[in-house]
């Protein structure tokens, strides 16, 4: 008798998830219908199964930790989308779901380099780069992560773009239900294998150009330095960055408006909460 009723319920318990998983994928791809009518739609390509796979993270692994990697070239507006995503989160006052943490934050301190060299156009004349993954302590970035998924708290690193010194007495990051990685290198072959979601923020280059050099300038990079800088930014993209929009399983538009991100985060926020409630 005990094991008729056990197996029924399983019977049960599995039908209601398909059910509830279901519902979930039909509201996510009407949000996505909507999303494509728009001159600027937020979702430039979805892979296939790709909100299968969420709907059921959602209803059958609700205690799980889930990692999203969020990658893109520099400028293309990885930032912007991270942090409009977590406004949003944070109006609906949905509090403790989320750790970000962010590729930038674990440069290797170059300090000493940038001394030595006495500038940043003679630093980069040596043939240094500040935009490969060798850059990036990315060995620590991914114990943290993993700290993370573990329910561990961890102090990430805390890096001066205009000195170059890396204070590894950063910021505290707590566990939590999603935990946002961003940054030029959070899909590089030592890291994605962790990540239950891959995102690629994609970005025309004239004004990811653009973008650069603005905050070339807020980094004390200007003249020759900053366009040294961009050259090879672009060369590393090419070899490093641009092959994992293959492998990501969302691509974001970088030219979204900052209030649209909020909006349509709120839609799925709002959309999952009264189907899940």
């Amino acid at each position: 008798m005990e094991t008729f009723e056990l197996t029924n319920y399983k019977f049960y318990s599995s039908r209601l998830d398909m059910e509830l998983i279901t519902t979930i994928v039909d509201a996510l791809k009407e949000i996505l219908e909507e999303d494509k009518k728009q001159e600027q739609p937020l979702f430039l390509k979805v892979a296939d199964n790709f909100i299968m796979d969420i709907a059921r993270k959602v209803v059958q692994e609700k205690k799980r930790t889930f990692l999203i990697g969020i990658t893109g070239e520099s400028a293309s507006g990885k930032t912007v989308f991270v942090d409009n995503t977590i406004e949003a989160v944070v109006r609906e006052k949905k509090e403790g779901i989320y750790t970000v943490i962010r590729c930038d934050d674990y440069y290797k301190d170059t300090s000493k380099e940038l001394q030595e060299a006495g500038s940043y156009d003679a630093l980069f004349k040596t043939g240094f780069s500040f935009d490969t993954p060798d850059a990036i302590d990315l060995k620590l970035m991914r114990k943290h992560l993993l700290a993370l998924k573990n329910l561990e708290t961890v102090v990430s690193p805390k890096y001066d773009f205009v000195t170059c010194v890396s204070d590894p007495n950063g910021d505290v990051k707590k566990p939590a239900k999603v935990i946002l990685t961003e940054g030029l290198y959070v899909l590089n072959e030592d890291v994605r294998d962790i990540m239950d979601v891959k995102v690629y923020v994609f970005t025309p280059l004239e004004v990811i150009k653009e973008r650069w050099y603005k905050r070339a300038v807020l980094r004390g990079k200007t003249g020759e330095a900053a366009d040294l800088q961009f050259k090879n930014v672009n060369e590393t993209a090419q070899q490093y960055i641009r092959p994992t929009y293959q492998i990501s399983d969302c691509i974001i538009n970088g030219m979204v408006d900052k209030e649209y991100i909020k909006v349509i985060t709120d839609k799925i926020l709002n959309k999952l909460s009264e189907i899940c409630a």
